[in-house]
């Protein structure tokens, strides 16, 4: 995925930025720009999942998918809430 190859790009520029002891402010905006890409990989990946794993539960005729997509999505909001 070409946003995590860019990502991981600028985790090794921070990484340089460190090395070379550079002003602690431009090292936490750029810090902030790598959460808010990673915030972003996030938020795609998971409408990736509810159009396509979730949608195929809710459509199918078994209570128990549905039920488990729903619990397994429930967590999921949970965890990306911390």
């Amino acid at each position: 995925m070409h946003a995590l190859r860019r990502i991981e790009g600028q985790v090794r520029g921070i990484q340089r930025m460190i090395g070379e002891e550079r002003y602690c402010v431009d090292i936490l905006n750029a810090v902030g720009a790598i959460l808010g890409a990673l915030k972003k990989v996030e938020a795609d990946i998971l409408r990736d999942h509810l159009d396509s794993c979730a949608r195929a539960a809710f459509t199918s005729k078994s209570k128990k998918n549905r039920d488990e997509k729903l619990k397994e999505i429930f967590g999921l909001l949970a965890n990306l809430r911390k």
